[in-house]
């Protein structure tokens, strides 16, 4: 059995000419590995138009095997190898269907006729972004619907109608018992990364939502394996079903080159992790954890190499942020946790590096098939510390991965090699020397706050030159009585101050010690509170 498939796209729109869809960076820029034509293969000219339009003229091999069979709406169940392009495979069956069904104005309010069930936010988003074009050429509307948002636009696009809902389960679940969606329309029903539903546990959900679909619906299913009960889902909703099977279970992108570097400690580690991250290309560092992903982030980051996380941890619209500067490529490293393996689909990542050995053999090729994509070469970088030795290589062997361990440091040439050209980045100042407003240090600050509080005690302080200015808290107290000593008690303990208002109304500057007076005189109540709070 093969490998999870994955969609062949960016996510990121591109342009495209005036009057035509955009579709995607992958559809547009990839090699194709079939030279058999789109229209050959029975899809309408409307859609074959907008493919064409940007640059997809021939289909890959998945594409090959199974339209036939989706645009005469058999129930299909496919299984091919990451980057084969499964995507496409079934947005455009998806499309041209419901296209031969619909009317204008026969959309009804919160019953869509296409459902495309996906097991992650990311997925879901980057599905939308290759049927959406499609859908345009027939005048089709489009929807997301998943959670960690607030369901309010969700619910607006339901109200107006949609033709085809892309949905990860248990928001579109909620959606249902809140009455704002019903399935019992439902022409078509797709669910993508069956395996990968199951090992989140959302097939029982899966399996509630698909009875609420009617039960001579077409339906295709996108899978790797399936064990976990995905078998079940299959014979249950699946019916005369056409298995189209592209690869072996265990296959991985034969452009793809393995490496496996095997280093002395923790700090060896981290010094051969930057350099594998200092490359001018995209790259993508895998860890165990949503603490450590954001940790090595940060200090990629703090080390002039621009970075971002992509953890459960993060809230949709960082995450949004965070997959949009990877994917503009104003930032070119991206360290997530396995939840990127699956739904981030991304062009031209040439580096993959499992700084952290994955658990599992099905977790190392998903996460391995973010770079080498339809028809792209790439390279995967296991990193492993002495004692992961045994793991690493069972694993290895069970994913079918034919590699020969390396001993090196970050200087090793084949890390050299591996790295390129490196990218010239900028090591940001520490925090501590940054400027603020008027060029003063965090200790001027933090002499401002000490003056303000009355905070004197008698006690030596520095000058902004950093000479000692002499201060005294019991003098400065008694003179605030007299509505002056408020002005020399800060002349004599701190720097200068922006105007600062009280609950009274009043202002009061403080001068430098070099100054000698304020710039600012208070009202009479305003210095007698001053001086009764320099007294405490």
């Amino acid at each position: 059995m093969a490998t999870a498939t994955f969609a062949q796209l960016a996510g990121f729109e591109t342009s495209a000419p005036e009057g035509a869809p955009s579709i995607s960076n992958a559809l547009k820029d990839t090699t194709p590995l079939t030279e058999t034509t789109f229209g050959a293969l029975g899809v309408p000219a409307p859609l074959v138009a907008v493919l064409d339009t940007n640059g997809k003229t021939s289909a890959f091999p998945i594409q090959v095997d199974t339209l036939p069979d989706t645009l005469g709406g058999r129930d299909v169940l496919g299984r091919g190898k990451t980057g084969s392009g499964k995507t496409l495979a079934f947005s455009i069956p998806m499309v041209a269907r419901l296209a031969g069904g619909l009317a204008g104005g026969n959309r009804r309010t919160g019953r869509p006729l296409g459902l495309i069930l996906a097991p992650t936010r990311e997925l879901a988003t980057q599905i939308t972004a290759v049927v959406e074009p499609l859908a345009a050429a027939y005048g089709q509307k489009v929807t997301t619907i998943f959670g960690g948002v607030s369901q309010q636009r969700q619910v607006a696009a339901l109200k107006a109608g949609v033709d085809i809902v892309v949905a990860c389960p248990g928001r579109l679940e909620d959606l249902m018992k809140q009455g704002f969606v019903s399935l019992d329309a439902i022409e078509i029903t797709v669910l993508d990364e069956a395996d990968h539903m199951a090992d989140l546990g959302f097939l029982p959900v899966v399996t509630r939502i698909l009875d609420k679909t009617p039960k001579d619906g077409q339906r295709l299913l996108f899978s790797a394996t399936l064990d976990n009960g995905v078998d079940k889902i299959v014979k249950r909703f699946l019916h005369n079903e056409v298995l189209h099977s592209v690869d072996e279970a265990t296959s991985h992108v034969a452009d793809m080159t393995h490496h496996l570097f095997e280093v002395d400690g923790v700090d060896a580690k981290k010094a051969l992790v930057e350099k594998l991250a200092s490359g001018t290309g995209r790259r993508i560092l895998f860890m165990r954890t949503k603490h450590h992903a954001k940790k090595l982030a940060k200090q990629l980051t703090e080390s002039g190499i621009p970075s971002v996380d992509l953890h459960g941890n993060l809230s949709q619209p960082q995450r949004d942020r965070n997959l949009a500067a990877f994917g503009d490529g104003s930032v070119k490293v991206l360290v997530a946790t396995d939840v990127a393996a699956r739904g981030v689909h991304v062009d031209n990542v040439e580096l993959v590096i499992h700084v952290d050995p994955p658990a599992e053999h099905k977790a190392y090729l998903h996460r391995s098939g973010r770079t080498a994509r339809a028809g792209s070469s790439g390279d995967v970088v296991t990193i492993m510390l002495p004692t992961q030795k045994k793991d690493t290589l069972a694993l290895l062997r069970k994913a079918a991965i034919d590699v020969q361990a390396q001993r090196v440091t970050a200087d090793s040439d084949a890390v050299t090699t591996l790295v390129g050209e490196t990218a010239a980045y900028v090591k940001p100042a520490p925090k501590q020397e940054q400027q603020r407003g008027g060029g003063q240090s965090q200790g001027a600050n933090a002499q401002r706050k000490r003056a303000a509080r009355g905070d004197g005690g008698g006690a030596a302080r520095r000058d902004r030159s950093g000479r000692p200015a002499t201060a005294s808290g019991s003098d400065s107290s008694r003179s605030g009585r007299s509505g002056q000593g408020r002005s020399r008690g800060a002349a004599q303990g701190a720097g200068s101050h922006a105007p600062r208002t009280r609950q009274g109304g009043s202002s009061v500057t403080y001068s430098t010690s070099s100054g000698g007076s304020t710039s600012g005189a208070a009202p009479a109540g305003g210095q007698r509170r001053a001086g009764r709070r320099a007294q405490g």
